[in-house]
């Protein structure tokens, strides 16, 4: 596979299945935490309904065949002000590591500032020190408390950017 090969677009309807495997591969391949994640997420086998809300997009890095990895962003749950969550950002371990979480990130980014979202919120696992370091070169600086519901309480990692 090259790298010409590679691209990322919006998610498809058919994309679906796939991408909901790359997100539950990750935490298979990582040994995280299954349960309030978003391995349990009701919306992670639908994920291009998910993010058909308004002023909502993901994204997947994919080859003509397969999606690859993904990341999105959508208004954060329960959360009144007007901040995004950076969510489900995960890739296959066949493109870990070549630069698509920084390519990813920065899209995402776009989008929110496009959105006309202020800050930008993510949570993650401790276990995750790659993608940790990728979002805080990106700007993203650590919190002491959780903003909004997401329901993933075993998250001990948020983290956000002001946009």
């Amino acid at each position: 596979m090259s790298e010409e090969e590679i691209v990322i677009r919006e998610i498809r309807a058919d994309d679906n299945l796939q991408t909901e495997a790359v997100i539950k591969a990750c935490f298979l391949d990582f040994k995280l935490p299954l349960t309030g994640t978003a391995y349990e997420d009701a919306e992670t086998p639908f994920m291009y309904e998910a993010y058909r809300e308004e002023k909502s997009v993901y994204f997947v890095v994919a080859n003509a065949t397969q999606v690859l990895g993904g990341a999105g962003i959508k208004h954060l749950k329960d959360y009144n002000g007007n901040v995004c969550e950076l969510q489900k950002m995960y890739f296959s371990s066949e493109i870990r590591g070549k630069g698509y979480g920084k390519k990813l990130i920065g899209k995402c980014l776009e989008a929110a500032k496009n959105f006309g979202y202020d800050t930008c919120y993510l949570e993650t696992i401790p276990e995750l020190k790659a993608a940790i370091y990728i979002y805080e070169t990106h700007g993203f600086t650590h919190r002491t408390e959780p903003l909004g519901n997401t329901g993933h309480y075993s998250c001990g990692i948020w983290m956000e950017k002001v946009l």
